[in-house]
């Protein structure tokens, strides 16, 4: 399924170092047009209005609502001015050419995953070097060679391949691509011996689950109605399952599963391989699915429901006449059940994996056994069990790190897995299903000096004692003096835990002497399903308590201190800093706040966050509106209160998390602030969510983070080894020289 102060420059000046003038605006392809004749010394003026809304009973003051309207063209032009104020701040950051400079070298560090086989054939994909999106490959008999190459559908990189789905028979491969990081993919049929696409062209096709006939004539597939087909705001909505016969036009394509259920409801689809049994999966939320069963040789008998109405999630995986059944149904780490999809009542399941100590996350049916894939303190564990649940043979890994994903046929003879880990750059290992030994398939090749670093993992106390853990990667010889650079990272939601991987940014920071903190909060999935639901609805200020808890103990500890901890977030995570940032502001030098959900009472109203309901509540509902309302970050920034310096990066074409979101939090909190630190705006055109986003724009965007992290911990980056440039006297200022003081609170600055 996937699924911000008001200061002078003078101030800025001196709590960051930064150097800037009195000039317009440097001017950036991708930014939105600013008069040329603005001149940035300060934040740009915000109007206020006076909106007041009551909400069972309370009324909310929401002062800069406007913000939400992205196609008008003041707020248009109110971004263009806050995104060139961004840069001419981040422009003149000490150290920025070399932090540029060695982000594009780590950014070219490769990616690959691992092969899906079909028909004899493998089918992955790979980046190198410099190209800005991965690349489809096919490997066979005669060798590897490029299937699908997005590269050379734009000009700038900037068209992603969402997904792809090779027919069983590995002639064809059905796949998505979209534009402009906004994930609206149009399905396309390539065929594999030619290279060219049939006649088919589906739009509307976002995340598209499809399931191939085993004759490869056609498939079953999800997509979403056109716009217009259903009632304004619904267009993110009603996913439904069609099947398409190739070479036919879509729009006769049979709906096959979904009419008439909510529109929230998220469907796939999947098939037995033998084309008999066509299953219909339907999550609700991220804590409950209901699934149904068809037999394709008796079609007048209709879908036959498997499980619904029950509070738990459950996963379907077809072996031979057989489903594999996982569920965390009364195990909240996960169990799995054999079921005879003939006759699929409760009381003929047969529980084959008990639960256990550690969560399984995952089953793959390959070759005739179940793969199971556990989380052991939020790192990878593989187990092979044959169909009776009896272990066979344990996979031994590398070392301890993340197995992103494991492929192969159910009845082929091979499985490969990705693994990577904090230090460790992709590697595809082949696996044998007798014997569970792994030999090395292909790996990414990085210049990284993995003997430099060390990774701990600790147990802290969150606010009500549940032990919480973290991992700690920083360089060898580490001084616990409380000086030491550090940035926190966390999530916290929708079952997503933070495990173990190779982030080719964080070297950087790390190459800096900086310190990099990973906490598995509560909401997440790293301890199974007790775990998540500890942080959801009500509970969701225990994440909170978890993040800000793990920042105490970094200062206790004398890992850092306030002045030299940073907080970092995107999404869900960004909802997370947001919330630390309001509820203890002095924890933190400073917060960069990615792609963030930040309005809670308002939400559900924009894109897909219906979506989002289960986890989160909404304030359509009088109870849930009273705990959203004493946690939601925007409507509980105070004025005058001394805040740190904050990021907010977004993009003008997210379809998940709508850009207003930050806009808001930026007007507010550099109405509100009262520390001289910047409250910065960045939003970016062309991209979305972060899925898809070309290399050269990952570039852009982390040279900016780090700018911003660096100056506001007071460092200048520097390659290793590069001498430290003398310092030239300071010059005592002239008379009437000196920076230009804040000026008085005005009415279109003052907060709600």
């Amino acid at each position: 399924m996937t699924r911000a102060v008001l200061l002078t420059l003078g101030g800025l000046l001196a709590c960051c170092g930064w150097v800037a003038t009195t000039t317009a605006a440097p001017k950036r392809k991708d930014a939105p047009t600013v008069p040329s004749d603005t001149l940035i010394t300060l934040p740009p003026e915000t109007r206020l209005e006076d909106v007041v809304e009551t909400i069972h009973g309370v009324s909310m003051r929401d002062p800069y609502r406007w913000l939400e309207d992205d196609r008008s063209t003041e707020v248009r032009q109110w971004t263009g001015t806050q995104n060139a104020y961004t840069r001419l701040l981040l422009d003149a950051v000490p150290g920025r050419d070399y932090i540029r400079e060695r982000l594009s070298q780590l950014m070219t560090i490769g990616t690959i995953d691992a092969p899906k086989a079909r028909g004899g054939r493998l089918f992955y994909l790979k980046r190198s070097g410099d190209q800005e999106q991965p690349v489809l490959y096919l490997r066979d008999s005669g060798g590897s060679r490029v299937l699908i190459d997005p590269n050379t559908l734009s000009g700038d990189g900037t068209t992603a391949l969402d997904w792809w789905y090779p027919s069983p028979d590995g002639l064809l491969v059905a796949w998505g691509s979209s534009r402009n990081g906004d994930e609206w993919s149009t399905l396309r049929v390539r065929d594999v011996d030619t290279g060219r696409d049939r006649i088919e062209e589906i739009p509307r096709t976002r995340a598209a689950s499809v399931a191939w006939l085993p004759d490869a004539t056609g498939f079953y597939y999800t997509r979403y109605p056109d716009i217009g087909d259903v009632p304004r705001g619904d267009e993110n909505y009603h996913r439904r399952i069609f099947r398409h016969l190739l070479d036919t036009d879509h729009r006769a394509d049979s709906l096959i599963f979904g009419d008439g259920r909510a529109p929230e409801d998220w469907v796939d689809v999947q098939i037995s391989r033998d084309g008999r049994w066509l299953l219909a999966s339907v999550s609700i939320g991220w804590d409950r699915t209901e699934l149904y069963l068809t037999d394709r040789q008796a079609p007048v008998a209709g879908w036959r429901t498997l499980v619904a109405g029950e509070a738990a999630r459950y996963e379907a995986h077809f072996g031979s006449g057989e489903i594999f059944l996982w569920t965390n149904a009364g195990a909240p780490r996960g169990r799995l059940y054999r079921v005879d999809p003939a006759a699929p009542e409760r009381a003929g399941w047969v529980e084959i994996v008990p639960e256990g100590p550690d969560a399984l996350t995952s089953v793959s049916v390959i070759a005739g056994r179940l793969f199971l894939h556990y989380l052991h303190l939020a790192s990878s564990r593989v187990v092979i069990v044959n169909r009776e649940g009896v272990i066979e043979n344990p996979v031994t890994l590398p070392l301890r790190g993340t197995v992103a994903c494991l492929n192969g046929e159910s009845d082929g003879t091979e499985a490969y897995l990705l693994f990577h880990s904090y230090f460790v750059p992709p590697i595809v290992y082949r696996v044998d299903p007798a014997t569970g030994g792994l030999t090395e398939f292909d790996r990414v090749a990085a210049d990284i000096d993995s003997s430099a670093y060390v990774v701990n993992q600790v147990t802290y106390p969150s606010k009500d004692g549940t032990p919480v853990s973290m991992f700690l990667v920083h360089k060898k010889g580490l001084k616990k003096n409380g000086t030491n650079p550090t940035l926190l990272y966390g999530y916290g939601g929708f079952n997503q835990s933070l495990v173990p991987g190779f982030q080719r940014n964080s070297f950087l920071w790390l190459e800096q002497g900086g310190v990099l903190a990973i906490a598995n909060l509560r909401g997440g999935g790293e301890y199974g399903e007790a775990w998540h639901q500890a942080g959801t609805l009500d509970r969701k200020q225990n994440v909170f308590d978890d993040y800000l808890a793990a920042a105490e103990w970094l200062i206790k500890q004398k890992y850092t201190s306030s002045s030299k901890l940073v907080a970092q977030g995107g999404s869900n995570g960004g909802l997370l800093v947001g919330a630390a940032l309001v509820q203890k502001p002095d924890l933190f030098r400073a917060v960069v706040c990615q792609v963030p959900l930040l309005d809670m009472l308002r939400y559900h109203q924009f894109l897909v966050a219906r979506l989002w309901i289960p986890e989160y509540g909404t304030a359509e509902d009088s109870t849930q509106f009273e705990y959203l309302r004493r946690y939601s970050p925007y409507q509980n920034v105070k004025d005058g209160t001394v805040y740190p310096a904050i990021l907010l990066a977004t993009a003008e074409s997210d379809s998940r998390v709508a850009p207003l979101h930050a806009r808001k939090m930026t007007a507010r909190l550099q109405a509100a602030s009262t520390s001289g630190r910047p409250v910065l705006l960045r939003l970016e055109t062309r991209a979305g969510h972060g899925a898809g986003k070309p290399v050269r724009k990952l570039v852009e965007e982390y040279t900016d983070i780090w700018s911003f992290v660096f100056a506001q911990i007071g460092m200048a980056p520097k390659a290793p080894g590069a001498a430290t440039a003398k310092k030239p006297a300071a010059k005592k200022p002239a008379a009437k020289k000196t920076a230009p003081k804040k000026p008085a609170a005005t009415k279109s600055r003052s907060g709600s």
